[in-house]
């Protein structure tokens, strides 16, 4: 493996140099991490194993455990830059971690921390994706899935865990097809776990079938996707009540280190609830998205790979003019590739699990939902109830809201309308408003004029 650069002092300080690091004390850490490094690289004079277990003990005996795990990832990054560079052959934790197939370069810092660090490898060590009896077959299906256009992720993973399984039983090795299903679906008992074999033996049937077209295909078992089902929690269909105190306490969120958070908080719920928008596609919305003379937005490849351009209601435009004021007020990009929503320090764009994490914490604010766990009403129920409150105004307004669906369903980006009407949660108003409408078809001659619009 290449040397450590004799240079490596004035390395480590380019490196620091361009990284986007937000406090004044997190250089200090970086170069306590990587000179100590660079001092055990020139004494074994190779950036090697060996060398990453002296240093990890030696660091150790100064650090807390957690410490010397948080300065090795570090150094992990810093070798991946070094490997990039040309400067070194490669990283050896991303060596070990390719020959051990890990999950992450954490599993690889624990382990040559061990006492017995080939032991602890061997536990590490992961099976290698579709290399079963059936991995051929499995990897073949999900690439060919995937060339049509399809994402299958869900499909991808489950047919991983399948492989692996297969590869940890090597005594069930040319058994049938259903006998090894037999053998998976024992292996856990949890509520989802049936419906997951299930799916899984129709993904087999889907691939064998088309190999050999001629062979039967599989009679698909519902049941166990029912069962799941009514595990399922009903969404929450949120009262006007409650989006008023949901928006009251996005404006006055408490965040004095970042000033423009509350404007930032207050139009992400107004876009949830006003056009339905998933956290994701709010995470994802540029400067560019939005058109405030044609008064729209722009929601581009979401979830079943669609692009919308959505009409927005005044309210919601309303929101987003404040918003941009509030932007230009603070000096942040205007590039029409910015993030629209921007979090005060380095002016950097909301990622989907920060906007996840405080909107569920205005929930909690609002008594809405507990004070911990995953229980309660959730953020994406905002898009449930976005529809029932559109339907209700349908069905007030005399219009017959099974018209108006498939204008809904593209609104929202579903394939079809009947992805929309999952989200059609019947509440006592709605069913209140649809009972009504029904009383004055079913007998026009007896209903008041006023009823018959209603």
């Amino acid at each position: 493996m290449t040397r450590w650069p004799e240079d490596g002092d004035v390395i480590i300080e380019n490196y620091i140099a361009q990284l986007p690091l937000h406090y004044a004390i997190t250089p200090i850490y970086y170069r306590q991490a990587l000179n100590s490094f660079w001092q055990a690289v020139l004494r074994f004079g190779a950036t090697d194993r060996q060398t990453l277990e002296y240093w990890l003990r030696e660091r150790g005996e100064v650090w807390a455990r957690s410490t010397v795990q948080h300065r090795a990832r570090i150094v992990a990054r810093f070798l991946d830059a070094l490997a990039d560079d040309g400067r070194i052959a490669s990283n050896p934790i991303s060596d070990l971690r390719h020959d051990y197939n890990a999950r992450s370069d954490t599993g690889i810092i624990r382990a040559l921390m061990a006492p017995d660090p080939d032991q602890a490898f061997e536990v590490l060590r992961q099976p290698r994706p579709f290399e079963s009896s059936l991995g051929e077959l499995l990897r073949d299906h999900v690439e060919r899935m995937q060339r049509r256009g399809y994402r299958y992720e869900a499909a991808d993973a489950i047919c991983r865990r399948f492989d692996r399984f297969l590869q940890q039983r090597p005594d069930l090795d040319g058994q049938p097809l259903e006998s090894l299903l037999e053998h998976y679906r024992r292996t856990k008992a949890t509520a989802n776990h049936p419906a997951e074999c299930e799916k899984l033996a129709r993904i087999l049937n889907k691939a064998l079938c088309h190999d050999d077209p001629s062979r039967p295909r599989r009679r698909p078992d519902n049941w166990p996707v029912k069962q799941v089902a009514r595990g399922w929690r009903r969404p929450h269909i949120y009262s006007p009540e409650d989006i008023q105190k949901l928006l009251a306490i996005a404006r006055t969120y408490p965040s004095p280190r970042a000033p423009s958070r509350p404007i930032n908080l207050y139009t992400m719920l107004v876009l949830a609830y006003c056009a339905g928008l998933r956290i994701g596609e709010i995470a994802r919305l540029t400067l560019g998205d939005v058109d405030m003379q044609a008064g729209t937005i722009a929601i581009r490849e979401t979830k079943f790979f669609k692009s919308r351009l959505l009409p927005l209601s005044q309210s919601a435009m309303d929101a987003l003019r404040a918003l941009l004021k509030a932007r230009q007020e603070a000096n942040v990009s205007r590039s029409l590739d910015a993030g629209l929503f921007w979090h005060d320090q380095n002016n950097r764009q909301y990622c989907r699990a920060s906007i996840s994490s405080l909107l569920v914490a205005i929930l909690r604010m609002a008594s809405l939902k507990p004070p911990a766990g995953k229980i309660g009403p959730r953020i994406h129920d905002l898009r449930h109830t976005f529809v029932v409150h559109r339907i209700l105004d349908w069905y007030r307004q005399g219009v017959n809201p099974q018209e108006k669906l498939p204008y809904l369903a593209t609104y929202l980006g579903h394939r079809d309308i009947n992805s929309t009407l999952v989200y059609i949660t019947v509440t006592q108003e709605l069913l209140h408003e649809a009972s009504e409408r029904f009383r004055a078809f079913a007998s026009p001659g007896n209903a008041e004029p006023a009823e018959v619009a209603s």
